[in-house]
């Protein structure tokens, strides 16, 4: 739970200190989705958190799920990392069963071809900078706060989109 440092301003004389939780084994895990819309205008971003857990199995099925609701009808193709939980033979069976749904990967160690990576690192390095938590429900209140505001920002998603190399 230590907060990512970074330069500030501050009035002269006045440091700014950052107190923090030290020897905190406490997590936020998060998943996400960015969906681009055929014609590559509409963009949107899912995501999910998950205090003092790991994204296993279970928890991504139960995004891929919540996906398929938010979007019903239409084709849909996955490209995510090669994480565990993405490659478990639960998730894959959710493929098998629904026409027009698919899913592929990255090659195996390549951060800078998924346009999530970037969501992380912009969340990280932006909002969530310089601000120490008193604990993790409130790492996860800001956490969510800074997630939600971002899917309005459109320009900025199809940044992350472009810089991914993807395209």
């Amino acid at each position: 739970m230590a907060p990512l440092v970074r330069r500030t301003w501050a009035p002269r004389g006045k440091t700014p200190i950052l107190y923090q939780c030290t020897r905190s084994y406490k997590k936020v895990s998060a998943i996400a989705a960015l969906c681009l819309s055929p014609d590559q205008v509409k963009i949107h971003l899912y995501f999910r958190l998950h205090v003092n857990a790991s994204i296993k199995a279970k928890e991504v099925k139960a995004f891929v799920k919540l996906l398929f609701r938010q979007i019903p009808h239409r084709p849909l193709m996955i490209v995510w990392d090669r994480l565990k939980a993405h490659r478990a033979a639960m998730v894959q069976k959710l493929f098998s069963r629904r026409l027009k749904r698919y899913n592929y990967f990255f090659p195996p160690y390549a951060p800078e071809l998924d346009p999530v990576e970037y969501v992380w690192e912009y969340l990280k390095m932006n909002p969530l900078v310089n601000m120490p938590a008193s604990d993790v429900v409130d790492l996860a209140k800001r956490a969510r706060k800074s997630g939600r505001s971002l899917r309005y920002k459109h320009n900025l998603l199809h940044a992350f989109l472009k810089h991914s190399s993807l395209f």
